[in-house]
This record gives structure tokens, sequence and C-alpha cells, in this order.
């Protein structure tokens, strides 16, 4: 997506009468939101350096100028671009990454970091090399046209505020494998990055590159659960940006002091639904098991439905099933574990973690302590808008609380942009007002690069995912636990579990691990234990009655959950001793988990009601979206 698309002589000239930032505001409103006066005082400041860099007859003027170019996928955006095509004719790009910084420090230990002013203190961030870099391979990896058209892109970054000391920290040799990558351009480099631009922009844009690239063919997700092969054979996947390179650097460095000195030390990812949280824990375990072959690292999750996936991925390639299973292990796996028996546990989607363990839940003592207590490192990642059980017992509090009865430092951290549902945060914030989870600021709005519908059959609904899935086989049917698995159906497709009218089909047979990648699984319907922690490119959400509009408002209703279903289970014992309390808490899980079966969708999400007058109020603010 694109919010400013221009010739260099029309930039120039909107530059000149002062109305360049009115105009990227105009647009930015219409398709992304409301902006920061820190962001509008940076287009003010930023454009007119630009200006500068352009002011030359040997840039052409009818080469392309975007500015706030949607990476897909994300929510990511390139500050500005050029286009046009090189001495030889070939079509070219560059990618230009500006920042308002003036001072920085080297960031020792920590691939590509540095530190610098923001948000109003002293904190680590991506060097601009790398970012900008990043950025260009993020773009690379999911636009076919680029690849197709062999169209060439160049990133380098400006930092137009700052003045480069001869040994300036910025050009330090850890940071020079990213600044040959993408070179780095000072306040005094003005002539320089104009070489640069003319080097690769020799003629005008007469093959309308910038609207190709942002029309062009975006390529299928790539799955974690489909690249984890490729990823402990050493190949880098998943090029991790901004926040996640922050946290993933993080992570290493206090696996590697702990390593060092036996000291405890716990790290706190928090972040939503696609922030990367699986992506950075994967990684890790690749990273630290490949860097020093003495270490001992594990991916822990409570949920066996990814650890199944990556073990099917996995096996039959170059490992051995028992070290395939060995790296990835259960919560409940640690409660005779010694102090430190592990250099690094990573457990991922902490939030699901329990108390207890065993199939009767009563084996050790705090799964949380445990974990804490086998590992000298353990990294946490959570969501505390994902719990959707009773027995989900992760949280914050809870990883401090033992963190310091063990003494171990504790490192916290947030992972804010999201790569799921293409990268639309306002559609996020959307949802959560809709499911009235909290009030947001982007109520009546998200990017309709996203395919969201409100479908009024289920029966079109189910086909529309059929039709999604013969893509690629990455489009499922999931819905809300209120229909019972019959038991003597388990295993038999004929048997249809949920039934709307004319319409029918089954839970998910007996492959409930592996139902994500399994063939026939669109056959089937999943249910938020299958599919949590995993993702897809469409995915059909059918909502129960246990979530419906009644007089003005959304209302749960715990009655109306399956009497097979887990999740809620105590919930009527505790309803009869604090109804007040049981309602908050069964609102809670039922809304998260809707909230959940509709981010798993990479690309859409198409929901159907069973409760007519909640089809009719997400129409309505679907409606009001539009209209905006």
């Amino acid at each position: 997506m694109l919010v400013y698309e221009a010739t260099k002589s029309q930039f120039m000239d909107s530059v000149e009468c002062g109305s360049i930032t009115d105009e990227i505001y105009d647009v930015y409103k219409q398709k992304i939101g409301k902006s920061s006066q820190s962001q509008i005082r940076s287009w003010d400041n930023s454009m007119e350096f630009m200006y500068k860099v352009l002011n030359d007859d040997n840039i052409p003027d009818d080469s392309g100028v975007a500015i706030e170019f949607t990476i897909p996928t994300t929510s990511k955006r390139i500050d500005f671009t050029i286009s046009g095509a090189n001495k030889e004719g070939k079509d070219s790009v560059i990618i230009i990454e500006l920042k308002q910084w003036e001072k920085a420090e080297k960031v020792q230990g920590k691939d590509g970091v540095v530190k610098t002013f923001l948000g109003g203190g002293l904190r680590e961030t991506t060097h601009p090399s790398y970012q900008a870099w990043s950025y260009a391979s993020l773009l690379e990896n999911f636009n076919e046209t680029i690849e197709e058209d062999a169209i060439i892109l160049h990133p380098c970054a400006y930092l137009h505020n700052y003045k480069f000391d001869e040994n300036d920290p910025l050009k330090d040799d850890i940071y020079k494998p990213y600044i040959d990558r993408a070179p780095m351009y000072g306040k005094r480099d003005t002539l320089k990055l104009r070489e640069f631009i003319e080097k690769y922009v020799k003629y005008g844009d007469k093959n309308n590159l910038l609207y190709r690239i942002d029309n062009g063919k975006i390529r299928p997700s790539k799955k974690l659960q489909n690249t984890l092969y490729n990823m402990l054979k050493g190949n880098e996947e998943f090029v991790m940006i901004d926040e996640q390179k922050i946290a993933y650097e993080k992570a290493m460095d206090m696996v590697r002091k702990s390593y060092l000195d036996d000291k405890k030390r716990v790290l706190i990812v928090e972040g939503g639904p696609g922030t990367g949280k699986s992506v950075i824990a994967i990684n890790l375990l690749v990273n630290i098991l490949g860097n020093n072959n003495e270490m001992l690292a594990l991916y822990v999750t409570k949920n066996s439905a990814p650890r199944e996936v990556f073990y099917k991925k996995l096996r039959g390639g170059d490992f051995t099933q028992s070290y395939i299973k060995n790296l990835f292990k259960s919560s409940g796996s640690f409660t005779k574990s010694n102090t430190n028996d592990f250099d690094a546990l990573i457990a991922d989607e902490a939030h699901r973690l329990n108390k207890k363990s065993g199939m009767f839940q009563n084996q050790g003592e705090d799964q949380i302590k445990e974990i804490i207590n086998a590992a000298k490192c353990s990294i946490f990642f959570i969501d505390k808008n994902q719990k959707v059980t009773m027995k989900d017992h992760g949280s914050i509090e809870l990883i401090e609380k033992f963190a310091k009865e063990q003494n171990a430092q504790i490192e916290h951290m947030k992972l804010k942009s999201q790569f799921r549902c293409n990268g639309s945060d306002g559609y996020l914030s959307w949802l959560d007002d809709v499911l009235e989870i909290e009030n947001t600021a982007n109520y009546n709005f998200f990017d309709f690069n996203y395919d969201f519908r409100v479908i009024d059959d289920v029966n079109d609904l189910r086909d529309l995912i059929f039709e999604k899935n013969k893509i690629n086989n990455n489009s499922r049917i999931v819905a809300g636990y209120c229909w019972n698995w019959i038991k003597d159906g388990k295993n038999d497709t004929n048997i249809h579990d949920i039934n709307i009218g004319d319409f029918s089909m089954s839970w998910n047979l007996g492959n409930s691990s592996t139902w994500a990648i399994d063939k026939d699984s669109v056959n089937e319907v999943g249910c938020i234990h299958t599919c949590q922690g995993l993702e897809f490119d469409y995915v059909g959400v059918i909502i129960g009655n246990d979530m419906r509009y009644e007089n003005g408002k959304i209302i749960t209703d715990f009655t109306q959950r399956a009497k097979t279903d887990q999740s809620l289970r105590g919930i009527k014992k505790l309803y009869k001793e604090n109804p007040k309390e049981a309602l908050k808490i069964a609102d809670e899980i039922i809304k998260n988990t809707y909230k959940t079966l509709m981010t798993r969708g990479m690309k859409g999400c198409y929901i159907y009601c069973e409760d007519m007058n909640l089809q009719t109020y997400f129409k309505e603010r679907l409606n009001k979206v539009i209209k905006n």
C-alpha cells in the first residue's frame, strides 16, 4: 500500500510550495489513520532534506517517488523510495530509511543493535543499515513481482541530522556486514547519497515500478512449520526486524552470559497475535544449539499441536526421531529436573502454562517455577489476551514472582508490530473494540488489504474456505466449542458433530495435533486447541451461541459450551460459589477464544454467527469501517 506516490518533479513542487506534509497526511488518514505530531514533524523535516538530495538534473524528473510504502503482510512502512532504471536499463528501486537521530552508541555482543534516544529515553534499536536491509529483504520475500520482473532493490539509510565522526560508533566494524548491504549517509553526505541514487536511477520510471510492486502478487506466507527444517540446517529463513531483532539479541545475550557465569536470568517477551513470538523462539532454539554444541536448549509449549507439527515436518530428514522429540517438550516435563539442568528453556505460548502437570494435574508444584528452576536462562513468550481455558495459569506477575524467589535477573520486552492479518494493526484494534475486550482508538478503522467478511450462509463460508484451500492447503474452518465431539465418531468423517440447519461437518478427527497441515483437514472443523500457536492464509470462523448480541452489547454464555469442552471445566462449581467471578472468567475466556480464532488468518478471515443479532452487529460495525 502506497501512502504518497508521485514523480520526482511533482514531489519537488510540493516541497517548494510547502504542501508536501499535508498531502502525505491527507492520504495517510484515509488509508492508515491519524498520525502522531512527532510523525508529522518528521515528515516536515525529512522531506526538506530529501528535496536537497534530489535537487539535481542527473536524477530524472520522471523517476518515481513513494513515501510510507507498506511492506506486504506487515505493518511496517518504508520511509522513502525512488524508482527508475539503471544505466543498463534494468528496473531499480532505491529504499531509503530516514532517521532523525543526532547521536548513537555501539552495543557490544548484540548483532546489528545500537543505542539511541527514542521515545523519551536511551533505548536499544536496530542499526539503520540493518533496518533498511531487513525491510528490503521482507519486500523481496513477499512480493513475486520483484523476482519475476527482475526488479533490483538498493537499500540505504539517511541520518540527515547526524554528523558522523571519524571513529563514529555507527560505523564500527561490527556493523560492516549491514553497512555493506545498505550504505549509510549523514548530514554532511548529501552529495554522496545523491551519487548513490544517480548510480542506480539513470532513467525515469517508464514502467510504473511502484504501481506494479504495490499491486504485485503476494507470495504465500512463510509458515514457521514449513521452514523449520531449513532453519535447523542453518539457513536463514525469517529476517527479524525492529523489536523482533532486539528481543532476539537480548535473549541470546542473556543465554550467553548465563552459560558463562551460571547466574539465573529470565526474559519475558510480551506480544499479541502475529508479533513473531514463535519465530523468535525457534530462531533462538536453532542458534543456541548452533553457536555452541555444548549448550543445551529446548523449545517448550503446553499445547501439543505446534510440537507435533514441527515433529512431523522434521521427521524423515537428517535428524533422528529421538533428537527431534527431545528438542520440543511439553511444559510438564520439568517436575523432576535439577537446578540448571539446561542452559536455556524457551517457553512459547507461556500464557497457556498450567499450575500442576500430568494427566490428572497432580504432579509437580508449578510449571513456571519448574521451568525457571531447570534452566540457567528461561525465556517466556506471553500474551495475556490469549488465555483460553480455566487451567491457563501463566502470567507476567507469576513469572516475575518465581524469578525473584530464585534470585534471577529479570528483563521484560514488548513486541508491537504484527505480521499476521496482512500486517493490519488496525484490524486487531478494531477486533478488540468490536468484541468489547477493550476500547481502542481504531474502533472504526482497519486496512482493507485484509480480507474480512461476514458470511450469511455457513455453507457459503465452507465453500469459500474450500476454494481458498485449493491454492496451497493453507486455509481452514474453525469454530467455538459449542458442539459436542461425538466419541464414536472421532475417527469417522461421516459422523458430523456440528449441525447448523442444512450444514453439517465433523470436528477434527483423531489428528488433533497435525490437523493444521494434514492434506484432508479442510474437510474437518478445528477448534482453539488444534490451531492456537499456528497460522493459515485464510480462516473461516463459526461463532456459536456462547457469544451473542443482546440489548446493545456483546454477551457471553458459558452454558452454551459443549459438554465435551474442557476449557471451562469447573466454571459451574465456581458459579455457584462466586457468580460474579465465574462470569468474569468465562467472559474473558470466550472472547479471547474468538479473538484468537479470528487472528489465525494471514490474509483473510470470514465469519458466520449462529446468533443473527451478532451477525447483524458485525455487519454494522464493518459497514462503519467501509464508510470511513
